[in-house]
């Protein structure tokens, strides 16, 4: 990369790297790891909570995803010591200084979906709440 008119590169990970772009592509491109940083961004999930979210993601990509994100300290995962086991994942700081440009990313797209397309609101059927049974003892 030239920046000032000095050639750049960067080292990391035991690569190198000839333009920033292609390091953060490297971190969080592809298909998948944008988007589940992107449902992450306000509050931590389960892994069932995401694979619900991201349709199209079988439990293994979710899984390989997560794994990779957690590896390059993006995303923090904390095992609870219950029967079943219940794991959280979460945004950790480093994850968090993503946020503005996912928000970017997510704002250009919408543009592009309003302008060469359409916008459409899913309809989804409300959730039946659990009825409760009143016991008197």
């Amino acid at each position: 990369m030239v920046i000032d008119g000095n050639e750049y590169r960067i080292r990391l990970n035991g690569h190198v790297y000839h333009c920033a772009l292609d390091v953060t592509m490297e971190l969080v491109g592809g298909k998948w790891k944008t988007i589940v940083l992107w449902y992450l961004r306000k509050d931590k999930k389960r892994f069932s909570e995401l694979r619900k979210l991201i349709p199209g993601i079988t439990e293994k990509m979710l899984s390989l995803q997560l794994r990779q994100l957690e590896k390059d300290g993006f995303v923090s995962r904390k095992v609870y010591p219950e029967v079943p086991p219940r794991v959280e994942y979460a945004l950790t700081a480093h994850g968090r200084t993503l946020l503005p440009l996912l928000e970017e990313i997510a704002a250009w797209g919408r543009m592009m979906g309003k302008k060469y397309g359409s916008v459409e609101k899913v309809d989804r059927p409300a959730k039946k709440k659990a009825a409760r049974k009143n016991v008197s003892t």
